[in-house]
């Protein structure tokens, strides 16, 4: 009996419990921003234009703040860039008193519930990669705020000629796909000089210098009406150092190297072999340099064009050593076989003049005719064996003449190379100094 009494006794004490519990929690269908957001959305179609008159615009504010550049690849005419985008729009649907709210003034709606601009960037070439922020902010006068990070690649014209002191200007431009200017207005939410101006989200530790960005609104014209827009113009620029010591200053060491070349003589095989080595090294330096400069279809940068130049006065150097000492070689080997040629000819003329044993010799029978006739011929051979002599001395004088001519010409060939040759490397470091004041400049 007890037992009975006390089990009865605690299931009254839980029922008043819960009953208290009840009381002092709120349930969230009684709380005040659950009322709120209930008689927002309850009759609000977001398939309509958030506005009383259907005359009046909707103006968008757009923001942009440039957080990172990721890749800029030439070869493919694109920027991949990271920022910060925000727009702000009055939804005339979506006020509130909020002193009839427990001074609730603002608060966060799925984005999904609401209706939202159709603002997208022209220049866009693949799929927008940002995180998924359902959420949007929503204060008591109906403005509303939306803000999310984009990761943005875009079709740029990306110029490599000035590389590694190159600057690009690429554009972002912002407006509505479907809605035209009467419908969807576009408009700053900050004054363009703070735009341009302020690079405190930017993170200055990449290869790429953010110098400014511009903007600017306008209106596109088309077929189907009048668009507004707004531009945004990413001025970035290379930080060139790591370029200068890679690539600039051992290009011009080569090319100096090579220029020094051209103090050996023409004629000289050693210089084939040291010209043929600057020609590895030239190879060698243009492999390494094609995985380091960006190569575009539009334009080629300056390095690689002086450099290509430069490999071309250095073939053809190489090719005027080769083809002279190739021409020497051949004439004096001709010129030999000419003078032996005309040697053995001699010989075997005077052969039968120096035979004392000659038919005649023994018919005669007399001494003093026979020493008569060995004089006559010992004085034959000694003419025979002169004009052989001067024969060859003229063939070599010929030979001579004819090395020294082609010396001197080869000799003035040279020297307008390496005239051309020191014009092309004063030019090319005058360009790149240049090219190094400009972008200094910006």
């Amino acid at each position: 009996m007890w037992a009975v009494e006390m089990a009865a006794l605690w299931s009254c004490v839980l029922v008043a419990a819960s009953g208290i519990l009840a009381i002092d929690t709120p349930h969230p269908r009684n709380s005040t921003l659950y009322h709120l957001t209930k008689q927002l959305l309850e009759k609000y179609h977001k398939e309509v234009r958030p506005v009383h008159d259907w005359t009046k615009a909707t103006t968008i504010y757009l923001d942009l703040f440039v957080h990172a550049i990721l890749d800029v690849d030439a070869q493919n005419q694109k920027l991949k860039t990271s920022v910060w985008y925000r727009e702000v729009w009055d939804d005339e649907f979506l006020s509130w008193n909020s002193s009839m709210f427990d001074e609730i003034s603002e608060i966060s709606l799925p984005r999904s519930a609401i209706w939202a601009p159709d603002i997208i960037i022209n220049e866009f070439v693949d799929v927008e990669r940002s995180p998924d922020l359902p959420y949007v902010y929503v204060n008591s006068s109906g403005t509303i705020k939306n803000s999310k990070p984009i990761q943005v690649v875009s079709a740029c014209s990306l110029e490599t000629y000035a590389f590694p002191f190159d600057v690009q200007n690429c554009s972002l431009t912002f407006n509505s796909i479907l809605h035209t200017v009467q419908d969807v207005d576009l408009a700053f939410l900050r004054s363009t000089d703070d735009i341009k101006h302020n690079k405190n989200a930017f993170l200055n530790d990449s290869e790429w210098e953010l110098l400014s960005v511009s903007s600017m609104y306008g209106i596109l014209q088309s077929g189907t009406g009048d668009f507004a827009q707004i531009q945004f113009n990413v001025v970035i620029r290379r930080r060139p150092l790591v370029y200068v010591v890679s690539l600039l200053i051992p290009s011009i060491f080569l090319m100096l190297v090579d220029l020094g070349s051209f103090y050996l003589p023409p004629n000289c095989r050693t210089r084939i072999v040291f010209k043929t080595s600057v020609l590895v090294g030239y190879t060698v330096f243009r492999v390494n340099m094609s995985n380091e400069v960006p190569w575009s279809t539009g334009s080629t940068p300056l390095i690689g064009a002086f450099f290509t130049v430069c490999m071309a006065f250095l073939v053809l150097s190489l090719s005027k050593s080769i083809l002279l000492v190739k021409f020497l070689h051949d004439e004096r080997h001709s010129g030999q076989e000419r003078s032996l040629l005309c040697l053995r000819g001699a010989t075997d003329a005077d052969g039968p003049g120096m035979d004392p044993r000659a038919p005649h010799a023994g018919l005669t029978g007399s001494s003093t005719w026979r020493d008569q006739q060995t004089q006559s011929g010992a004085l034959n051979e000694v003419w025979l064996q002169l004009q052989s002599i001067n024969s060859y001395l003229r063939t070599q004088d010929q030979v001579e003449q004819q090395e020294v001519e082609w010396l001197a010409l080869l000799y003035r060939f040279d020297r307008l190379l390496f005239r051309g040759y020191l014009a092309v490397l004063m030019l090319y470091t005058i360009t790149l100094s240049s090219l190094w004041v400009l972008w200094s400049g910006f």
